[in-house]
């Protein structure tokens, strides 16, 4: 079993940028996939980004390509979500997930670990 604690997230004006920080403990992190997701009000929660165990591979929603950037520090059990040009229909809670599989996957029920989630905030 692993716990996850978001962190990094609050206010920021519209072309802004935020880095969000996942800790894990636990487990040996680097045996997790790790996920972001977003949920904003009245919304379902969505896909932003998920990277390899070893941080070889990265997967990114299609609006997020190009502005966000996944990375993790396995030494440090540590996932990072780096955040650019932020909008307005950015703001959300943002998620932070992990599972034991081989492969990322964009898919929220594949992952069996959660965070409580951080508030990012984007004015325009």
């Amino acid at each position: 079993q692993v716990q996850l604690v978001e962190s990094g997230g609050g206010l920021v004006q519209a072309g802004g940028s935020l880095r969000l920080s996942c800790a894990a403990s636990g487990r040996t992190f680097s045996s997790y996939v790790m996920g972001w997701f977003r949920q904003a009000p009245g919304k379902e929660r969505e896909f932003v980004a998920a990277i390899s165990r070893s941080g070889g591979t990265t997967s990114y929603a299609d609006s997020m390509k190009g502005r966000f950037t996944i990375s993790r520090d396995n030494p440090k059990n540590t996932v990072y979500l780096q955040m650019s040009s932020l909008k307005p229909e950015d703001t959300a809670i943002y998620y932070c997930a992990a599972d034991l599989r081989v492969t990322v996957s964009t898919t929220a029920s594949r992952y069996r670990y959660w965070g409580q989630g951080t508030q990012v905030t984007v004015s325009s």
